[in-house]
This record gives structure tokens, C-alpha cells and sequence, in this order.
């Protein structure tokens, strides 16, 4: 029987990195984003069977509708890969945008419970699913301008535990994945299109890469049925914690 994984932000990124993983790996597909020319394209390229929903994961009236929606051949979910998120910004929170802070909560946050309430009463009912968050070190270490994007991963990685606690007893498993410094669209998403701003943040270094992140994701969901991965952080060599910040008055 095949697997079937349902991937949002599928169109770039770790998303579009995690689908052609899974592809290989044999996943039967079901790739979630808004860009639909994209998705079909990266569709097109995968060696195995792929369903395209076009669709904004913030809009809950539509997550709510998608399990049976589905396709029949689709619509037994085994895995849901929250991929689907965005930091917008880096200004202090009193300089901060309102309006970016919504968009981050209403993604990072509330699409990724209504579309994992969405589609784990039917894992628990057929006694197999993996969920698979996507957090990040900023959810666990805080830095100037992370504001509202870190809380919000800080709450990716609290839900995935108390859904492991909540799961107790099925064998539905929980994972969540903690990258670092990673090159992919998200400083240009971040920085609202500039380029320049965007390039600078890798500037010297090396990133972990869109690969490098489906990889952890792939190892997780890979691990014997009796095996939960609870937790992967992942940074690249050149990425390490620094010191405390003092601030230190000059007069």
C-alpha cells in the first residue's frame, strides 16, 4: 500500500525540496500551496501519483472541507507535513507592522491546528499517521527583531508535544523539525522582496540547504512504527549560539 503525504508550501522551498524526496521514496502526493503553475510544474516532475489544491492555508473554512474533498485515492492522509510558513520583517516590536504580525500568527499559527485538527481524526481512526511540524531555532533561542515569528515557532513546538501527549496510547506519531540558518525564498518572503536585504543574511556563510531540511523530514517519517521522533534541531557548522546580550551604558 502506498503512502500518502500531504505537503503545504509545497511550491518552493522545503516544501517543493520534501515532495521530491518522498517521490523517490515512492509518497503518493498531495501538494499545497497558492501558486497553482508551480505546483502543477513540480507535479509534472515527480515520478508518482500527485494531487494539486490550489489553495491559501489560511482560508479555514476550505482546510475544514479538505478531508472529504479528497479523491479516493487520496483522501486516506498518512502523513501531513506542516510545512506552510513565514517570517515577515525584522523591526523591533515597537516598530514592527501589525498587519505582519497577523499574517504570521494566522499562517504559522492557526492554519497549522485547523489543518492538523482537519486530519487527525482520520489517522487515529485507521491507527497510523505521522504529523510533521515545521518549527525553527527561533521558536527556542530569541534574536533582535524575531519577535512575533519566534513565539509563533515557540508555538509549533509546544502544540507538537501536547500533541504527543494527546496521542498517547495510538500509534500516531509527531514530529518536529527545528532548522537553522537555511537558504531558501524565506529572507526574500521575509524582507518583502528585496533582494539585496535578502542575499546579505548568507553573505560569507553556508546554509543549511532546502535538501538538507527534506532529508531530516524523510529520516523522521522513515524510523520503525514503534519509533517517534519527537524533536530534530539542525544548524548549519557555520550557526552556533552566541553570548548573552548586556547592554552596556557609554556615559
Amino acid at each position: 500500500m502506498s503512502t500518502t503525504s500531504l505537503i503545504t508550501g509545497a511550491s518552493s522551498g522545503f516544501g517543493q525540496a520534501i515532495a521530491r524526496q518522498l517521490a523517490e521514496a515512492g509518497h503518493r502526493l498531495i501538494l499545497l500551496a497558492r501558486r497553482e503553475a508551480r505546483l502543477r510544474q513540480l507535479a509534472e516532475q515527480l515520478p508518482t501519483d500527485c494531487h494539486v489544491l490550489v489553495m491559501d492555508i489560511r482560508d479555514t473554512a476550505a482546510i475544514a472541507r479538505l478531508p472529504e474533498s479528497l479523491p479516493a485515492d487520496f483522501a486516506a492522509v498518512d502523513q501531513l507535513i506542516n510545512n506552510a510558513g513565514l517570517a515577515l520583517g525584522l523591526e523591533p516590536a515597537h516598530q514592527a507592522r501589525l498587519e505582519d504580525w497577523d499574517t504570521m500568527l494566522d499562517t504559522n499559527c492557526k492554519a497549522l491546528v485547523h489543518i492538523t485538527r482537519a486530519f487527525l481524526p482520520g489517522m487515529v481512526a485507521r491507527r497510523r499517521g505521522h504529523v510533521v511540524n515545521m518549527a525553527s531555532i527561533a521558536g527556542s533561542y530569541a534574536y533582535p527583531g524575531g519577535n512575533v515569528y519566534g513565539a509563533s515557532k515557540a508555538f509549533v513546538q509546544q502544540f507538537s508535544r501536547n500533541l504527543r501527549a494527546d496521542l498517547l496510547g495510538t500509534p500516531v506519531r509527531v514530529t518536529c523539525i527545528d532548522p537553522g540558518l537555511a537558504e531558501t525564498e524565506f529572507s526574500l518572503v521575509r524582507f518583502h522582496g528585496n533582494a539585496e536585504q535578502a542575499d546579505a543574511v548568507y553573505t560569507g556563510t553556508q546554509p543549511l540547504t532546502a535538501e538538507d531540511v527534506a532529508a531530516a523530514v524523510v529520516w523522521a517519517l522513515q524510523q520503525p512504527p514503534h519509533v517517534n521522533i519527537n524533536q530534530i534541531e539542525l544548524m548549519p557548522t557555520g550557526q552556533a549560539w552566541g553570548p548573552l546580550a548586556v547592554h552596556r551604558d557609554s556615559g
